[in-house]
């Protein structure tokens, strides 16, 4: 960990590899990208039935979903092709993708989240060192009263200011695996009350998170994040559903045990010459909101 003087903390640590259970959605250390790619889809697949798409149904079908067969044929592609991309024997494309997209019906976030895999686009995933800039942390520094913080790719918190801190809860007073977006969310009990629609943004993140661990399959801090959350039960079923999300600007309504309701809009921007980092601030959406942030540097304490 590095500190300052400065309101701002910077976290560092050592990681060992961690494998994760299969019995929860399939995602393990030892899946490769394709893997994962087949998984998903083999998911939506099995979600879907004939008669949403205007198929004809038998009356003593067993395949629960649709079949490889009928993904393939609305897809515009064969089907051994298509049963070898289940299977994670295939390369895969842009165009072959968006095709299947398509077929299993797909929403955005979903969509976005297959696109991903295509192989001509793949990269391997940042492991640069966890050190922030000295202009994130000035800029971080600079939106006081406003909370504000730098993140890494898993998500970890690298940078805060006091209005975070009192926010939520100062991560310097966590340990060190646990100073975690995911973590705060569905291990610290405090979470639930304080976000007003915690179900729903809990599930948001966790499907954002996922399609991002998903890229880095052999990457053993997400490992290690995913193994922690699961002992949630909530976490769980929805990882298990394979779930995914994109990020959209919001507006987070907090209900905070010292300043009351606050409405915050929640702000994403990644750093050009940090491009690991990115960095998240909570700006007031109105009048009220604005005494309230205020209010959480003049002196009243953080959640505990």
């Amino acid at each position: 960990m590095r500190t300052t003087t400065s309101p701002l903390v910077t976290a560092r640590r050592s990681r060992q590899p961690i494998t994760i259970a299969d019995s929860f959605g399939g995602w393990a250390t030892t899946n490769t990208p394709r893997e994962e790619l087949g998984a998903f889809l083999r998911s939506r697949r099995e979600r879907l039935t004939p008669g949403e798409l205007g198929l004809p149904v038998a009356p003593r079908r067993r395949t629960p979903g649709l079949r490889r067969a009928e993904v393939a044929e609305l897809a515009g592609i064969s089907g051994s092709w298509y049963a070898w991309l289940e299977q994670g024997r295939v390369r895969t494309s842009e165009q072959v993708l968006r095709s299947v997209a398509r077929a299993l019906r797909l929403d955005e976030a979903e969509a976005a989240h297959v696109l991903s895999f295509a192989e001509e686009n793949s990269a391997p995933s940042d492991r640069r060192a966890r050190w922030v800039s000295m202009n994130l942390l000035s800029l971080v520094d600079s939106m006081t009263p406003n909370p504000a913080l730098v993140i890494d790719p898993h998500w970890d918190l690298l940078a805060w200011n006091p209005s975070y801190a009192a926010l939520l809860t100062d991560p310097a007073r966590l340990a060190p695996e646990h100073r975690n977006l995911l973590w705060l969310v569905f291990r610290w009990p405090p979470c639930r009350d304080l976000l007003v629609d915690w179900e729903s943004e809990a599930r948001v993140l966790l499907g954002q998170f996922r399609a991002k661990a998903a890229r880095s399959p052999g990457d053993p801090r997400y490992a290690e994040i995913v193994n922690a959350i699961l002992a949630d039960p909530d976490a769980a079923r929805w990882y298990g559903d394979r779930e995914t999300a994109a990020f959209h600007p919001a507006v987070k309504h907090f209900r905070h045990p010292v300043v009351g309701d606050l409405r915050l809009r929640y702000v994403k921007l990644a750093a050009v010459d940090e491009p690991s980092h990115h960095f998240l601030a909570y700006l007031p959406d109105d009048s009220a909101a604005e005494a309230g942030v205020r209010a959480l540097v003049a002196g009243a304490p953080h959640v505990p």
